[in-house]
């Protein structure tokens, strides 16, 4: 899989990289253990952050710029990691999916970036290009319908949109038959450090979805 990042997110977050990471995995329910982990730094946000204090985690203050320069209002369309972080601080349990999506989420709150998880079995292509979303472009965001993502980042194969750091679209979505996996941590400004989220993402995919050849780089 390419993945490229056209000159007009250049221009606009001239600081953002992607940290792509691939591998075979298997899916399953949540395990009791992953259901933990998420209760336990949940439970840790809720103690220690205030609504105020989210958007000022340097990887969602970034998130945010990037959308402003993209021409997205995020305070309409949040960026996924500050969505987590508020439904965590406003005293509501994360929904629990399966274990990849869940084991993302955990990944998002802890690093304070938004990550994209894809079925790469149903990308259309060998290519995937970062731009900008187009005025009455369709998107079908998970679970929330038609998603207007006209200045918004978004990653297309050669169909359309497939993941955007708002939602990623239904047509790629992980489901429990997904056995290939690709992954991009959308990463527009410095928190947690691309060797350290790497590492961390690995050890979860081999931990709860039996992840094997799994390979990391970075695209700038």
């Amino acid at each position: 899989m390419n993945l490229k990042i056209s000159d007009e997110i250049r221009n606009a977050a001239p600081d953002y990289k992607a940290l792509v990471i691939t591998g075979d995995v298997v899916n399953s329910e949540t395990p009791e253990e992953l259901l933990s982990l998420i209760d336990r730094l949940s439970t840790s946000i809720r103690e220690t952050i205030a609504i105020p204090d989210i958007n000022r985690r340097p990887g969602i203050a970034a998130t945010r710029e990037g959308y402003k320069k993209c021409g997205k209002d995020p305070n309409r369309y949040r960026p996924s990691q500050e969505a987590l972080m508020r439904r965590i601080v406003k005293g509501n349990d994360l929904y629990r999916i399966d274990a990849i999506v869940d084991l993302v989420n955990l990944l998002s709150l802890q690093s304070g970036y938004s990550i994209g998880a894809f079925d790469l079995d149903k990308i259309d292509g060998d290519t995937l290009t970062l731009g900008i979303g187009r005025e009455g472009e369709p998107y079908e965001g998970i679970g929330r319908g038609e998603l207007n993502i006209e200045g918004m980042p978004v990653w297309r194969d050669s169909t359309g949109g497939v993941g955007t750091p708002t939602s990623d679209n239904e047509r790629t979505k992980i489901d429990m038959s997904t056995r290939r996996l690709l992954m991009i941590i959308n990463i527009y400004g410095d928190e947690m450090p691309v060797d350290e989220i790497s590492q961390r993402a690995i050890e979860l995919l081999e931990r709860f979805a039996s992840g094997s050849n799994l390979s990391a780089r970075v695209i700038a």
